[in-house]
């Protein structure tokens, strides 16, 4: 089989990170006879300096033309002050609107060797972690019109929370589709006490509950939900929500492993074709220095052959190979624990290339 896949390496550590997943992934084609060709397209703040936006037209046709798009992190503070409509992160807003990617899986698994690495006591994780939030990416106050004006001579900013029922829809369909490959458990996460985006939410999730019998369906408002995280995160198993409160609730979410350098994440839409990701961001402060942990973008590649390529062996392979390094003690820095042998990121891309 051979797939074109797009390549944004992007800004601080995204290329180191991304050339582990791709050594990863370049394994998985030798073992199993397929071929990957790989484009690289600048994105972010690396692109802003070479062409002064964020990413180009002929970025962006290219990534539409793969069969997959694999992004490293985008934006740094050399960039914090560039216009509004040219920062580093106007390009993933773009590309996931382009690219009608209007799903995001993040999934929170908290690896058995890594619990003493969660913040939480042993008693609450020591069941195991083991979460999917289902976030709406396209709408919500992060797409709605926004201005700031002159009001009674002061400024007076306004940010507009659009929804309508085919989105909520259409990820809510995702969301308990989702739930019944994994627990049959989903809940839905809205603000109903308080916004109308958030009681249509509802009325339209209620409306496909009724459809989907065999899901154990459940709503929570946002803010118990942050609650919830913390004190009994084993309850969840998938949670569906709009794009502002899944952008909060996936990051507190990926703390609970002790790292945000540990969670992949998938950005779908109506066909194959994804974007993959690992969530935490650029890390400036360690870029060039071989200190990141590249599991994150290496599981993301595992859930690009299993979403976007219909490869689950060849997935499954590379997150057993993860599990047998971690299991060997082997530890980038963000991770490390007494009795451990710290790494470094070309090396942990190394252990687990050797693994497949």
């Amino acid at each position: 089989m051979n797939k074109k896949i797009t390549v944004l390496p992007g800004d601080g550590i995204g290329p180191e990170i991304v050339a582990e997943a791709l050594k990863v992934l370049n394994k998985i084609g030798e073992r199993y006879a397929h071929s990957f060709t790989y484009t690289y397209v600048d994105i972010g703040g690396c692109s802003i300096d070479k062409h002064g936006v964020p990413i180009t037209d002929e970025g962006m046709e290219l990534c539409k033309s793969a069969d997959s798009v694999l992004l490293g992190a985008v934006g740094g503070p050399k960039w914090d002050n560039c216009p509004p409509a040219i920062r580093p992160e106007k390009a993933l807003l773009a590309v996931r609107k382009e690219l009608g990617l209007f799903a995001n899986l993040r999934p929170t698994k908290l690896f058995p060797q890594l619990s003493d690495a969660s913040p939480l006591k042993q008693e609450i994780v020591g069941g195991g972690i083991d979460l999917l939030i289902v976030r709406e990416l396209t709408g919500g106050v992060y797409f709605g019109e926004r201005k700031t004006e002159q009001v009674n001579g002061e400024l007076v900013a306004t940010d507009l929370m659009p929804y309508s029922e085919h989105e909520i829809e259409r990820i809510g369909r995702v969301a308990f589709e989702t739930a019944i490959k994994r627990g049959k458990r989903l809940a839905s996460v809205d603000k109903a006490n308080v916004l109308d985006t958030s009681r249509l939410w509802r009325k339209t999730m209620h409306k496909l509950a009724e459809e989907y019998t065999e899901v154990e369906y459940s709503d929570i408002l946002v803010d118990n939900t942050a609650m919830q995280l913390i004190k009994n995160p084993t309850q969840f198993d998938v949670l569906v929500t709009e794009n502002m409160f899944g952008d909060i609730l996936s990051d507190e979410a990926s703390m609970l492993t002790g790292s945000i350098g540990m969670m992949p994440s998938a950005s779908l839409g109506s066909g194959t074709l994804g974007m993959y990701e690992p969530i935490h961001g650029s890390a400036p402060d360690i870029a060039g220095m071989n200190l990141a942990n590249p599991i994150g973008t290496i599981l993301s590649v595992a859930m690009m052959l299993r979403y976007s390529f219909d490869m689950a062996e060849e997935a499954d392979v590379i997150e057993t190979a993860v599990n047998a390094v971690l299991d060997a003690g082997y530890r980038t820095q963000d991770i490390m624990q007494d009795g451990c042998t710290k790494v470094f990121c070309t090396e942990m891309g190394d252990l687990i290339t050797e693994r497949i």
